[in-house]
């Protein structure tokens, strides 16, 4: 009985002993995977809102695998924290490798401002990241702290420039007028215009209104031109209107809607341009 416990004994020393030694060598051998981050992506971006990819790179200098084992992460938009994604857990790090992790955020304006409208003025806005992730080794557990701060684009109202104005279709009662629009996206990415519509004055008077239908996206820092027609009846019009209409410089005001991702911002343009036949 008494060699049983003694052998017994001994096991339990050789077993803590080798598990102490195993710990030991691993605590050597392994080496502690890093992470930084890498870029920050804007995408499907309207007045509603923008989508905002935020990349970090995980780098794994060992020769096994890792898995993520656990996510803890916060997104802010000007100190207001907003719904973002993260990678999923269980995620497979590769072996002497590296690996992109996506945390994406769809952002709503109107969840962080009361006014859209105002918010949309502003050129950027600044963010804030945080949290950490949990890498499942054979050393336990290891948390690696995710920490970003910056500023990214806030979409832009297009910028709207009448050419000069064809006049054709002259007439006892009117004329047809064709104003062509040139439009430019201010912003770095592309923005989609359903819609740019309005009433026109010319020399101070009403005489019509114009759309452009939808314009799809605009490539970013694009420009496209489009050319509205517009029919002006002379029975009522101003002198100034009429005399603009002949031939001649006049003053065109555009008050106007632009209309992107189902929210309205307004346009008023305001330009002297020549009427040419």
């Amino acid at each position: 009985m008494r060699r049983a416990l003694l052998a017994c004994g001994a096991l339990v020393m050789l077993t803590a002993s080798g598990c102490a030694f195993l710990k030991q060598f691993l605590s050597t051998a392994f080496q502690t995977p890093t992470l930084a981050f890498k870029s920050l992506a804007l995408r499907d971006a309207s007045f509603e809102g923008i989508g905002v990819d935020l990349t970090w790179l995980l780098n794994n200098p060992n020769s096994m695998g890792l898995n993520l084992a656990e996510v803890d992460y916060a997104f802010f938009v000007d100190e207001k924290q907003v719904v973002a994604g993260s990678p999923p857990r269980g995620f497979q790090v590769a072996a002497n490798g590296q690996s992109d992790l996506l945390f994406p955020v769809g952002l709503k304006f109107a969840d962080i401002a009361q006014v859209v409208q105002t918010f949309l003025t502003k050129d950027t806005a600044h963010y804030r990241a945080q949290g950490h992730l949990g890498i499942d080794t054979p050393l336990g557990l290891i948390k690696l702290p995710l920490e970003k701060d910056g500023d990214f684009e806030v979409p832009k109202l297009p910028t709207v420039h009448f050419e000069n104005p064809k006049v054709t279709n002259v007439g006892i009662q009117g004329a047809t007028l064709e104003f062509p629009l040139s439009i430019g996206n201010r912003n770095s990415f592309p923005l989609p215009i359903a819609q740019i519509t309005g009433g026109l004055s010319i020399a101070g008077s009403q005489v019509g209104t114009l759309s452009t239908g939808n314009l799809g996206a605009l490539e970013g820092k694009g420009v496209k031109q489009v050319t509205l027609p517009l029919t002006v009846s002379f029975l009522g019009a101003a002198g100034a209107v009429v005399n603009a209409v002949r031939g001649g410089q006049s003053q065109v005001a555009f008050n106007a809607q632009v209309q992107s991702g189902g929210i309205q911002l307004p346009l008023n343009l305001n330009q002297a341009v020549n009427f040419v036949k």
